[in-house]
C-alpha cells in the first residue's frame, strides 16, 4: 500500500510554507488566479517556492490563464507541477508540454470514468502530460467552496491517479481517504483559521497526522 501524498494549497506567507513542510506536506500549491483571495503574483510564488527543500513539489494553479501566462510561469518555476482549475480543454492543458493535474467538479450525474477516458484520448493517450485528476466540489468560483462532495460518486477503477479535494480538514480526511483511497489529498481552507491564505501550523500538523493514521488503517485491512 503506497502512502497517501499530501498537498497543501493556497500558500501566501513564508512562515506558512515553512510550517507546511515541517508538518509533512509533499507538495505546496501557489494560486496564480487573480480572482481568488488566495491568489498571488508569479514573482511572489517564485520567492515562496524557493524555500522548499528537495522532494517537496511546488504546484502552480491556473484558472483560464492565457498560454503566455502559463509559459512564463513554467519558465520561472521549471520544477513545478501545473494545475488547471478552470474551463481549460485537454489541448490547452497539453500546450505547455509540462506535467499537470486537471481539476474535475464532481457533480451529481457525472461519469468520472467517461471523463477520464475522453480526456486522455483528447490529450494524446500515452503521450499525455496528465499526472492526475483533482476531484473537487462544484462551485461557482472554480473550487474553494470548503464543502465535501458525495464520495460515492468516485468509482474504484479510474485508470488515473486521483487527488481528493473539497472540504477536507483534520476531522474529515481520514474518512475521505478510507472511502476514496486516493493517490493524494489536497487541503486549503481546512487548515486555515477563517482568513483565506493564512494557514494554521497546528491544523496543518493535525491534517498530516490524520492522513498517516488513515494510511495505517488501510494497511491493517
Amino acid at each position: 500500500m503506497s502512502r497517501t501524498r499530501i498537498k497543501i494549497c493556497g500558500l501566501t506567507r513564508e512562515a506558512d510554507v515553512d510550517d507546511a513542510v515541517e508538518a509533512g506536506a509533499d507538495a505546496l500549491g501557489f494560486n496564480l488566479w487573480a480572482g481568488s483571495r488566495r491568489g498571488i503574483a508569479l514573482d511572489r510564488a517564485t520567492r515562496l517556492a524557493a524555500r522548499l527543500p528537495p522532494f517537496v513539489t511546488p504546484v502552480l494553479l491556473f484558472v483560464n490563464a492565457s498560454p503566455s501566462e502559463v509559459l512564463r510561469a513554467s519558465e520561472a518555476l521549471p520544477q513545478a507541477l501545473l494545475q488547471f482549475h478552470g474551463d481549460e480543454t485537454a489541448s490547452e492543458c497539453e500546450r505547455a508540454g509540462r506535467p499537470y493535474l486537471r481539476a474535475v467538479a464532481m457533480a451529481e450525474g457525472g461519469d468520472l470514468l467517461d471523463f477520464a477516458a475522453r480526456w486522455r484520448e483528447s490529450a494524446g493517450g500515452d503521450r499525455s502530460h496528465l499526472q492526475g485528476l483533482l476531484l473537487d466540489t462544484p462551485s461557482a468560483g472554480y473550487g474553494g467552496s470548503g464543502k465535501v462532495f458525495d464520495w460515492s460518486l468516485v468509482p474504484a477503477n479510474v485508470a488515473c491517479p486521483l487527488v481528493l479535494s473539497g472540504g477536507l480538514n483534520p476531522a474529515t480526511v481520514i474518512e475521505g481517504v478510507l472511502a476514496v483511497r486516493p493517490w493524494a489529498v489536497d487541503v486549503s481552507s481546512g487548515v486555515e483559521d477563517g482568513v483565506k491564505g493564512v494557514k494554521n501550523a497546528a491544523l496543518m500538523r493535525r491534517f498530516c497526522k490524520a492522513v498517516r493514521e488513515a494510511d495505517a488503517r488501510l494497511a491493517a485491512l
